[in-house]
């Protein structure tokens, strides 16, 4: 009997399994499926793809041998902290660098910030709180921006209020779209690059071997100054086929393959809500046990032929 037992447990590991679909007229949980899929729908569309852009392409690992420097003055005037003058030592990370570029088109301005006491804001909510214990003495809020002094600031009894941290003050603001560095596009990048072959003993560079000291005060020009090794920003990405305003804005384009796995991994999700209802048919309703009876059974083919089965089930 034992290894007649064993043996049929070896057979049906060979067994193929196959879905079946049964109709469940069951209106609560055919309810909370559609709400569930609504919910996901949702996701997908509000935040993978408009929050988090999820249908854009971004460029993680930029490699080059290129040598580069930038030039050029912005002004800025904002309510918060007046009239800046910005520098390429303010806006350009590298100011000037190998292989990589990054220059500065907005930022995140929060005037006036000094280590002090301050209320978290409201969007963490790690940080929100009804009453002083909610806060607990020298504990770092989560995703927030200090640790928590023991009070609850609160606008009055019946509000829920935020802790009070211990950080700089005041805490950063909500991010803003538009870009704050307007005249970015017209500031020029200097560009050598060297190439050289030590088998053959040859070099070269796109710097020109000139005695002329006005040579490199040019910019670059198709027809007038061909060889200048002097760019303007907005001219690059022009020539590129974008729009310098929306690249410094947005940092990202349209691509197929990120839309494809945004998409994919968002659909994935719609099997959480079969699985869900599924439990909730064959293990939380009073007439599981027939559910069960009806999704899970054997088939095994006869000489004689195959039968069919339909069923519906309705509660």
């Amino acid at each position: 009997m034992a290894a007649s037992g064993c043996k049929g447990r070896l057979l049906s590991f060979l067994d193929y399994k196959t879905e079946k679909y049964i109709v469940a007229k069951n209106k609560k949980v055919g309810i909370l499926y559609r709400l569930i899929q609504l919910l996901i729908i949702g996701y997908i569309l509000g935040w993978v793809f408009l929050s988090k852009k999820g249908y854009q392409e971004k460029d993680e690992a930029i490699q080059s041998t290129v040598i580069t420097k930038l030039k050029g003055v912005s002004v800025t005037n904002t309510t918060e902290s007046g009239v800046l003058i910005w520098g390429p030592e303010d806006y350009v990370i590298p100011p000037q660098g190998e292989a990589v570029l990054f220059v500065v088109t907005n930022f995140l301005e929060t005037p006036n910030q000094k280590l002090g006491y301050c209320a978290e804001s409201p969007k963490v909510l790690d940080g929100l709180c009804q009453e002083d214990k909610d806060c607990e003495e020298e504990k770092l809020v989560v995703s927030g921006h200090g640790i928590m002094s023991g009070r609850c600031l609160r606008r009055d009894e019946n509000s829920t209020g935020t802790c009070e941290i211990f950080g700089w003050c005041p805490v950063e603001r909500k991010y803003q779209r538009q870009s704050l560095l307007t005249n970015a596009e017209n500031f020029t990048i200097y560009i050598k690059n060297f190439i050289q072959f030590p088998k053959f003993k040859f070099s070269k560079s796109n710097i020109l071997e000139t005695s002329d000291v006005s040579y490199l005060k040019c910019r670059y020009d198709e027809k007038l100054h061909p060889y200048c090794p002097i760019f303007r920003l907005g001219d690059i990405t022009a020539r590129a086929g974008y729009s310098f305003t929306d690249m410094a804005t947005f940092a990202g384009m349209f691509n197929i393959v990120p839309t494809a796995i945004s998409l994919g991994s968002g659909l994935a999700l719609m099997g959480a809500g079969v699985f869900l209802c599924d439990m909730i048919l064959l293990y939380i309703m009073k007439n599981g046990t027939a559910y069960r009876e009806r999704k899970f059974e054997g088939s095994q083919q006869s000489a004689g032929g195959t039968s069919h089965e339909k069923t519906s089930l309705a509660s």
